[in-house]
């Protein structure tokens, strides 16, 4: 391989990686509405065998200074730093199916650079496919399946997934760059964005996370663990819902959501996304009546 080693080392194990497998992509840095990607990349290091073997160099992409690393002060003296890691990974699925995960902050600086890189390390590793996942707030009810919006150039999976296309400009992040790149070498990509309502873009909501695996299991065909997060699904919409039941505006905002809803010739997944004709609460009313629930929710996964 004719790697540029300016950005990145390689690790032990990097030789013993295979060629051919799917690479995944989720990065943090730009938005994560309802803690999509840090519940992803949980799941995937708690439960999945992984082992960094690509590790790029924090000093040419890391802006410290709005990311100060972590230092462990041990009465006297500096007992350990942590710096913050952006790798690839070696993992394995749950039936042992190895895969490439890229995984950390998204660069502060050296975008094209990064991305020429990602890009030379996947061609040298013969990637088959490069998926990327990522998550913003919308109006959309939390009493619906979660929406995703697709990008990229596996046509076939975005005309049969997508729910929004929108046309305009958006605040680009550096996995829109690497899905520009890969598109441009035709190897196929395909970006998953989930769709948080917006009310619980600053919760975590754990059918955001289920919903990316599903979409990223649908693509390359690995098995993630989700038996754990569809649990905690099921007991966050339940106490959300008594919160809802005894408040009158947000049960009406959740009910003017539903009107986008209200096709049932095409189903509530593939029904037009529009925003609500309404007014309806801000996100700092809503967060401000979920408050206790949000921060007991907070405070027992702490105590666990």
């Amino acid at each position: 391989m004719n790697h540029s080693r300016r950005l990145f080392e390689f690790l032990d194990g990097f030789e013993e990686v295979p060629t051919g497998l799917h690479l995944i992509a989720g990065l943090t840095g730009f938005t994560d509405a309802g803690s999509t990607l840090s519940q992803v990349a949980d799941q995937i290091f708690a439960n999945l065998e992984t082992k960094l073997v690509v590790k790029f160099k924090n000093d040419e992409l890391l802006d410290y200074r709005s990311r100060r690393p972590v230092m462990f002060f041990e009465r006297d003296h500096i007992e350990h730093y942590e710096p913050p890691v952006l790798g690839l990974y070696l993992v394995h699925d749950e039936v042992n199916q190895p895969f490439l995960y890229l995984h950390g902050y998204e660069p502060d600086f050296r975008w094209e650079e990064f991305a020429e890189a990602v890009l030379d390390l996947a061609e040298g590793l013969e990637v088959s496919d490069f998926t990327w996942v990522h998550s913003i707030p919308f109006p959309i009810p939390h009493t619906r399946a979660v929406g995703v919006t697709v990008s990229g150039n596996r046509t076939e999976i975005i005309d049969a997934v997508s729910e929004w296309k929108p046309q305009t400009q958006v605040p680009g992040n550096v996995l829109h760059l690497l899905e520009y790149t890969f598109s441009q070498v035709d190897l196929p990509t395909v970006g998953y964005v989930m769709l948080v309502p917006h009310y619980l873009s600053e919760s975590e909501f754990p059918q955001a996370a289920v919903k990316a695996f599903e979409q990223i299991a649908s693509t390359t065909g690995l098995i993630f663990p989700t038996d754990a997060l569809r649990d905690e699904g099921a007991e966050f919409v339940s106490k959300l819902q008594e919160q809802i039941e005894k408040n009158e505006e947000l049960a009406k905002m959740v009910a003017t959501l539903e009107q986008g809803y209200a096709n049932e010739k095409t189903g509530p997944n593939r029904a037009p996304i529009a925003k609500p004709e309404t007014k309806m609460p801000t996100a700092e009313e809503i967060a401000a009546e979920l408050e206790g629930y949000l921060a007991t929710r907070r405070k027992n996964s702490l105590d666990d």
